[in-house]
């Protein structure tokens, strides 16, 4: 089984507070965790655990934050592929957590994003069972979709449309205004769009018929950091190893809540023989 992300990473610090403050507010926070994270970086870590490796084209600030973001991920057990952009800074992102377990993110800096032209192994994806794809350009995508199967978030649909190539799933947060999907926007459609509702479950859209999924009960014990990513990658490796569309789903559901029992979006209690009982 050979999986990648196509996709950017953030290095994130999480802060426990009891409320997000209002408007000229000062509230006290209690800073717990710092991690190398965002929609790609999440992905390739829980793709990497499940599958035993993951490959993550990327690109990361050529400074020292963006040096240990990188470190991170090879540490987590992500083989990285990345180029590092002299003028950019690397991407961060402060999320805060209240006493309801709620995340609420704030973002500092430019996405980072592989480019076909980057000199990273573009060819090699011909030959994974799966990409997930958060962030990359026209070309990139193109790359992405030699590969057995292609997942994509439904953030990047501007990027999706000038690609124009054929999805295996799209996948993306109905709650989200950046993540909305209306059908027809994408030209092939993909096979399946899956728009998640959290603790509600979700809906899948498959040929033509829009059917609902329950959500896997889950206890926050931490917060719900990653659990969208978490999602998607176990859907990629479902579909990457035969599941049909409703399995593959059920899958991703467990994946998205395991990671509400511990902080961060590392603490997943999703293993593989949990897949392997699909």
């Amino acid at each position: 089984m050979r999986v990648a992300v196509v996709g950017h990473v953030e290095w994130v610090e999480f802060l426990h507070l009891e409320r997000v403050p209002r408007a000229g507010e000062i509230v006290y926070a209690d800073a717990r965790l710092q991690v190398p994270a965002g929609g790609g970086g999440v992905a390739a870590v829980q793709l990497a655990r499940w599958a035993g490796a993951c490959t993550l084209f990327t690109a990361f600030g050529d400074d020292e934050l963006g040096h240990r973001t990188a470190d991170g991920l090879r540490a987590r057990g992500v083989d990285v592929q990345a180029v590092f952009r002299a003028a950019t800074p690397q991407r961060r992102a402060i999320t805060f957590v209240d006493a309801q377990r709620e995340r609420t993110i704030t973002v500092i800096g430019e996405r980072l994003a592989p480019h076909a032209a980057d000199p990273l192994p573009w060819a090699d994806l011909a030959s994974y069972d799966a990409v997930y794809l958060t962030a990359g350009d026209p070309e990139a995508v193109r790359a992405a979709r030699a590969a057995r199967t292609l997942v994509a978030t439904s953030r990047v649909v501007p990027l999706l449309t000038a690609a124009a190539v054929p999805l295996d799933a799209l996948v993306g947060s109905a709650a989200d205004a950046d993540e909305r999907y209306v059908a027809g926007t994408l030209s092939p459609e993909p096979a399946v769009v899956i728009r998640t509702e959290g603790a509600h479950g979700g809906t899948y859209t498959l040929g033509g018929a829009t059917h609902r999924y329950a959500a896997v009960a889950a206890t926050v014990t931490g917060d719900t950091y990653g659990a969208g990513d978490s999602f998607a990658a176990a859907l990629a490796y479902a579909l990457a190893v035969g599941m049909e569309i409703p399995a593959a789903i059920k899958l991703a559901a467990r994946a998205g809540s395991a990671t509400a029992y511990g902080r961060g979006p590392y603490t997943s209690q999703l293993t593989q023989a949990d897949i392997d009982t699909q």
